[in-house]
């Protein structure tokens, strides 16, 4: 069987899109902008913290978060990927930055460095199944506009981690809060742009799809379980995929250890797939590694039923490591699993792979979350 013709990516060394690239293109596929904090996990706590005590965590590990948890999945899945962030002048900033930019090989070219803001920090503790986070952090100052020389298409001058944005891009990723329009979405989507939108939480307890004003800019929307349900009233996930299939092209409801479940309004189909069954150590960032393996499927063109097993394979095989961003698998990690998993797949859910694979080697080692950042010059964690 011939090797899929693939190229060398910011140091992942295969390119799912290789076959669809012209010289036409954009040099970006995915353009994304947001916070990046500095993650600390904590992990193999026997139950939550209790209040006046003391507890001990087996593991523990510190990687770049936020936003970086998205980018990170995004270019290790081999997708030259642009980053629009803010960075503290602070040795988070410094550990943060490169590890985004040369252990990973993201465009940060859009991201500035702002001097005596210190960066954003979270503490994850993982238990049970769940975790608890806490954060603390302040807003950037905002950033001058910048020239009309500069490469983007023109958006958001003011906003601090989004000047003179979006630039030429396949695809934005993005994170759409009620009541907060952003207005460089409508500006990706007028270029040509394909929009991938998630949520979170609304703090306000209105769950108004009116309040989302870019859902109308987006392909794609990808809620979990709880925020379907709560923004359309429905007491059933896969009723709320249907229902949110009305007001945007394509609806991916993720079902936690149920699957996924989707809604494509333009052609009638749906689509679900079980989640793969796996240990969880962390399941920080498993979300965004999930809808950057949905991206990566939906941007080579795959079947919505191979963008859902593809994206849950990729959750799957990150809530196996340590944090969000460092978790994300590679392609050599996908081959691997593919390798031992391929004699039990009965029902040929992830046969697609067994091409798509072929000629991608065996598996290099990928940077992770280590316990500390603080290691001296020319003293690399062991």
């Amino acid at each position: 069987m011939d090797a899929v013709p693939g190229t060398t990516v910011h140091g992942h060394h295969f390119d799912p899109l290789a076959p669809l690239r012209t010289p036409a293109d954009p040099v970006c596929d995915v353009y994304l902008t947001g916070t990046v904090f500095l993650d600390i996990i904590f992990t193999g706590l026997d139950s939550a913290p209790v209040r006046g005590t003391e507890s001990w965590a087996r593991g523990m590990g510190s990687s770049p978060g936020g936003v970086a948890n998205m980018a990170t999945a995004l270019a290790r899945l081999g997708l030259r990927t642009s980053l629009a962030a803010a960075f503290g002048d602070d040795m988070y900033g410094d550990y943060c930055r490169e590890a985004l930019e040369k252990g990973e090989g993201i465009d940060l070219a859009f991201s500035h460095t702002v001097p005596g803001w210190h960066s954003p920090v979270t503490v994850s503790m993982a238990y049970e199944g769940e975790r608890t986070m806490i954060s603390h952090g302040h807003e950037a100052p905002a950033r001058r506009a910048a020239t009309s020389t500069g490469p983007g298409l023109g958006g958001a001058p003011n906003d601090p981690e989004a000047p003179d944005c979006p630039p030429p891009s396949r695809a934005c990723v993005t994170s759409l809060a009620p009541g907060d329009g952003q207005d460089w979405i409508a500006t990706a989507a007028r270029h040509g742009s394909r929009i991938f939108a998630d949520t979170g939480w609304d703090d306000t307890g209105r769950w108004d799809l009116g309040s989302l004003p870019d859902l109308a800019h987006c392909e794609a929307f990808l809620p979990n379980a709880q925020e379907a349900m709560r923004y359309t009233g429905c007491d059933c996930p896969r009723a709320a995929a249907r229902r949110l299939g009305e007001r945007v092209p394509l609806a991916v409801v993720t079902l936690g250890a149920q699957g996924s479940y989707a809604v494509d309004s333009a052609s009638g189909e749906t689509a679900e797939i079980p989640a793969v069954p796996v240990d969880a150590l962390d399941t920080t960032g498993a979300g965004d590694v999930f809808a950057a393996g949905f991206v990566v499927g939906s941007l080579a063109g795959w079947p919505l039923t191979d963008r859902l097993a593809f994206a849950g394979l990729t959750a799957a095989l990150s809530v196996q490591e340590f944090g969000g961003s460092l978790s994300a698998p590679g392609w050599a990690e996908i081959a691997a699993w593919w390798r031992r998993e391929r004699p039990f797949d009965a029902v040929g859910t992830y046969a697609f792979l067994e091409a798509l694979l072929t000629g991608c080697g065996r598996p290099t080692a990928l940077r992770r979350a280590v316990p500390t950042i603080g290691f001296g010059r020319g003293r690399p964690p062991a």
